[in-house]
């Protein structure tokens, strides 16, 4: 699964680059420190660590980034307690705290316009009822790990209210959202496959105070569904975790747009962060370059320095 495995399936071809890549970075990233900026908006990246849990989590200390959000496709059905205190000690031992954990599966996933609406989220009937077993068990293991926000993409839900899809998805949203907040979590929508405003709608009508939002910068693009500068006036006080990321609208009206490298893209970050720091977001900002082996690592090392340079300036 392409979007998120890119980091979990790099793990043994990156550790071999990871000490060059420690020592060329400059400041106190380059000796192995994490930068951090206080816990207000800490840099982050999304990691995958299934094929490699120690490499995985050490990267990102060596990349000088404070905090991870934690991918956990490839633990489905295979969560324990002893997993759970491996990947803790994991975490204390390379100074890395873990913000968010998501799965997206299992069953078939295609990330297009085509296939994407009957096999993404918690809308198709077809593979609901085991996506929802699946973040319930994921919600489990957080607790354990002492992870309080958990986060996955819902779906294309319907912007049609009177769709009989869209009450079956506020019902299974609620469900999810109640186990969350019984183990002390927030339940996150990732932002893509719908509009700010059927968000928003969601977010009215499932009710449940621990709901909240996963902005994607790019996802937005990507899915052509709005502007995240706009989207932020709209879902803005609900944000609650964000995927650094940029890309351009779709052209191909089968496939989604084109994810790029921070600061290539249509994404304002400086307006996106000014407008969110305002309204008191104080949550990490995690990376997310889908690209893969040593390039992705270059490539997280400059988004990593551009971003530093816009948040600088927004916070101050």
């Amino acid at each position: 699964m392409r979007r998120r495995d890119f980091l979990g399936l790099a793990a043994t071809a990156a550790l071999a680059g990871t000490t060059g890549i420690a020592d060329a970075m400059g400041g106190a990233g380059a000796r192995g420190t994490p930068v951090r900026m206080g816990r207000t908006m800490e840099l982050g990246l999304v990691i995958s660590p299934f094929q490699g849990p120690e490499e995985t989590i050490k990267r990102v200390h060596d990349l000088g980034l404070a905090t991870c959000f934690l991918s956990l496709d490839g633990y489905i059905g295979k969560f324990t307690p002893q997993l759970a205190t491996q990947m803790r000690g994991l975490l204390d031992r390379y100074g890395v705290r873990a913000t968010t954990v998501e799965v997206v599966g299992p069953g078939k996933l295609v990330w297009d316009f085509m296939q994407g609406p009957s096999t993404i989220g918690l809308i198709p009937r077809a593979t609901r009822a085991v996506r929802m077993d699946a973040l319930r068990q994921v919600s489990d293991f957080a607790k354990l790990v002492g992870v309080n926000q958990v986060q996955t993409h819902c779906g294309f839900i319907p912007e049609d209210p009177a769709d009989p899809l869209y009450a079956e998805a506020v019902v299974a949203i609620r469900e999810v959202a109640k186990h969350c907040a019984g183990n002390g979590q927030e339940f996150l929508m990732e932002t893509g496959q719908e509009t700010p405003t059927t968000m928003s709608r969601m977010l009215r009508d499932v009710a449940q105070p621990n709901l909240g939002v996963g902005l994607d910068t790019a996802n937005l693009i990507l899915y052509g569904k709005a502007n995240p500068v706009d989207a932020v006036d709209i879902l803005g006080p609900h944000v609650k975790s964000i995927h650094a990321k940029d890309g351009r609208w779709p052209t191909d009206p089968s496939k989604l747009g084109e994810e790029v490298l921070i600061g290539t893209g249509l994404v304002d970050f400086h307006k996106v962060f000014s407008k969110l720091h305002r309204l008191g977001y104080n949550g990490a900002v995690t990376i997310e370059r889908e690209t893969s082996g040593p390039q992705q690592i270059a490539d997280v090392r400059q988004e990593k320095a551009y971003l530093e340079k816009v948040l600088a300036d927004v916070i101050g």
